[in-house]
């Protein structure tokens, strides 16, 4: 069970990445945003760009699990929260697994193309997930972006 002051931060977090999704948006990348959380710092921030780098692997998430290694020096990650507006896809999840989060936290759940249904143990044995923070607004985004797109 999360403690309401942990469910503060995470909503406070969360709404960081949302502004990032927002980014994404406006540059017409699917809306996901991320920010990696250490010690109660928010050290990388990123949202898609897959668009703009015209490279797949341009996920709000590996971009965030990038800067965030550059920014401590390391390529492990334990002591870290990753906050994502979407769950991540299997990509990023074996991403998060070899970076080893201590904590992910998502927003809306992808039940077409999220982890939990194709490797649902991808992640590190040690990490810890939160789900549905915010899903309703990173929901919405995401749906707001696919209703211009079709």
């Amino acid at each position: 069970m999360i403690s309401e002051e942990q469910q503060k931060k995470d909503e406070f977090y969360m709404r960081r990445a949302l502004d990032e999704a927002r980014m994404a948006f406006d540059a017409d990348e699917i809306p996901i945003g991320a920010v990696v959380v250490c010690k109660d710092r928010i050290i990388a921030r990123a949202h898609n760009l897959t668009e703009t780098l015209c490279d797949v692997t341009a996920h709000a998430e590996m971009q965030a699990i990038t800067a965030a290694a550059n920014a401590l020096g390391g390529k492990y990650l334990p002591d870290c929260t990753l906050y994502v507006t979407v769950e991540p896809c299997t990509m990023c999840a074996g991403a998060i697994g070899w970076a080893q989060l201590g904590r992910v936290v998502y927003g809306a759940a992808d039940e077409k193309r999220g982890y939990q249904l194709y490797a649902p143990r991808a992640l590190h044995k040690r990490c810890e997930v939160t789900t549905g923070v915010l899903a309703d607004e990173c929901r919405e985004l995401m749906m707001e972006f696919f209703k211009g797109k079709r």
